[in-house]
């Protein structure tokens, strides 16, 4: 009897232990570090030259500028893994639309994400993205279209980065809302980089939480970061099926982002 009582201790110390220790080596040895929030590129921060050749940088910004390559879009959310702290990050470069500028100011723009291509390195987590949370198979799009004119001021040069406060509506799952959010803007020889962070409350676009019993647990909110490289060239398409109409021009790039993933065997998350 006591030697039983000895190996039953000692299991549940094992389990205890494996329990802790477990989630604690998968995430900070073996899964890695999550991916690095959206930013501004660096390395566009290049001038032009005449005496090179190449014609000088307008003066004025106005026109019409797609969503080409180099656009991602996605969302970032903090995990709590069996008492361990991790950071879901899930990513898509199909993301189509369109801004106008005119009188140095932006006038009008709509940006849409294929919601069903947005990846992160879990299948497991895909899954659960795709069906309960975001259901895609009925919202397979979200929308953000700009609802105010964003005065740029003087017009910067080619490399200068400026921020502007932005307002606009937020189509996503079946729900509009009004959101205002901080817009940072690089000025290429090519075009414009735009980016956004957009703080999302589940509740509030009627998401579930990602929340998956006692094993994996969130926030009751996330970020939906938005990078988009603006061009006057052909934009992105749109995607196949999505019910939103292509980006005058066509062309462009588009395709899953792939998020880097460890070589080890996934985490199962159970169903529920």
């Amino acid at each position: 009897m006591k030697r039983w009582l000895k190996w039953l201790i000692a299991a549940v110390v094992v389990v205890i232990v494996l329990g802790v220790a477990g989630p604690f080596i998968y995430i900070h040895f073996i899964e890695g570090p999550a991916p690095a929030k959206l930013a501004l590129p660096s390395s566009h921060a290049k001038t032009t030259s005449t005496s090179s050749g190449t014609s000088p940088a307008p003066a004025t910004l106005d026109g019409t500028y797609h969503v080409g390559v180099g656009s991602e879009a996605g969302y970032r959310v903090s995990e709590i893994l069996v008492g361990q702290h991790a950071t879901a990050v899930g990513r898509t470069s199909k993301i189509w639309g369109s801004i106008t500028i005119a009188n140095d100011a932006v006038s009008t723009g709509s940006f849409t994400v294929d919601m069903a291509s947005v990846v992160s390195d879990q299948s497991e987590r895909n899954a659960q993205f795709d069906g309960r949370i975001m259901d895609v198979a009925h919202y397979p799009t979200a929308t953000l279209t700009l609802t105010a004119r964003i005065a740029l001021g003087s017009v910067p040069p080619v490399g200068g980065k400026a921020t502007y406060a932005a307002a606009g509506t937020l189509a996503m799952h079946g729900v509009s809302r009004t959101v205002q959010f901080s817009l940072s803007a690089e000025r290429t020889a090519d075009g414009i980089y735009a980016l956004a962070d957009l703080p999302i409350e589940f509740a509030q676009w009627n998401i579930a939480n990602p929340s998956v019993g006692g094993f994996v647990t969130t926030a009751n909110s996330g970020t939906l970061e938005v990078l988009v490289f603006l061009t006057k060239g052909p934009g992105n398409p749109a995607v196949s099926g999505s019910g939103s109409l292509s980006t005058p021009g066509g062309g462009g790039g588009g395709g899953p982002v792939t998020v880097p993933s460890t070589t080890v065997p996934k985490i199962t998350i159970p169903n529920g």
